[in-house]
């Protein structure tokens, strides 16, 4: 092997040295992609939990308007809202899907503050799982002994971070809202879907 060779190869094994001690661009942005939402559900989690103080603390409306807001303010009800009414969205106009995904946040946000309690829980996060911009999240919540798997489906987005799904041992939110809703608007039409929702919601 002449000189010339000789330096060529060694230059090779210098940059394939290099290489194996970065990650990847993509194994980079799926780190990456892993700790934002780390840091969003820990910092979501921290400020729910100041804002509720201990056991038994009374709190003022106000304090409860912005728990719900905490604790609903990163939900893509957009996303759940089609996925429940499946082929029903596309039968709706614009101004219709307005209206109903309207009326099912704030159903969703008022059902948000039956039980305090819950948001007490000590949360370990399990795992995280990255594809292109979704992330699972896989954690268990502990409360008074009673550990219960929590999952999030997440979507990293231009303007922020966005739940998709959230599966409580294992059952989806998204799914059970479907197969409710499925139920009604097979029996009784999609308006009487939509009454149903307005009547919880306070709206009728």
């Amino acid at each position: 092997m002449n000189s010339l060779s000789q330096v060529y190869t060694g230059f090779i094994v210098i940059l394939l040295l290099m290489l194996a001690g970065f990650p990847s661009p993509a194994t980079a942005l799926q780190s990456d992609l892993e700790s934002e939402a780390r840091t969003m559900l820990e910092q979501r989690d921290a400020q729910i939990k100041e804002l509720l103080g201990p056991k038994g603390t009374e709190h003022t409306e106000e304090q409860r308007q912005e728990l719900m807001d905490i604790i609903n303010e990163v939900i893509d009800y957009k996303a759940m809202a089609k996925h429940a009414l499946q082929s029903a969205w596309d039968d709706l106009s614009e101004e219709q899907q307005s209206e109903f995904v309207d009326v099912f946040a704030r159903v969703i946000r008022d059902q948000s503050l039956n039980s305090l309690d819950i948001y007490r829980a000590d949360v370990i996060y399990e795992s995280f799982e990255v594809d292109g911009n979704i992330v699972t999240a896989r954690t268990v919540a502990t409360l008074e002994n009673v550990r219960t798997p929590v999952t999030y489906e997440m979507e990293k987005r231009s303007d922020g971070w966005f739940v998709t799904d959230m599966s409580v041992d294992n059952v989806s939110t998204a799914e059970s809202y479907r197969r409710s809703f499925q139920r009604i608007i097979s029996r009784r039409g999609y308006d009487a879907l939509l009454d149903n929702l307005k009547r919880r919601a306070g709206l009728i």
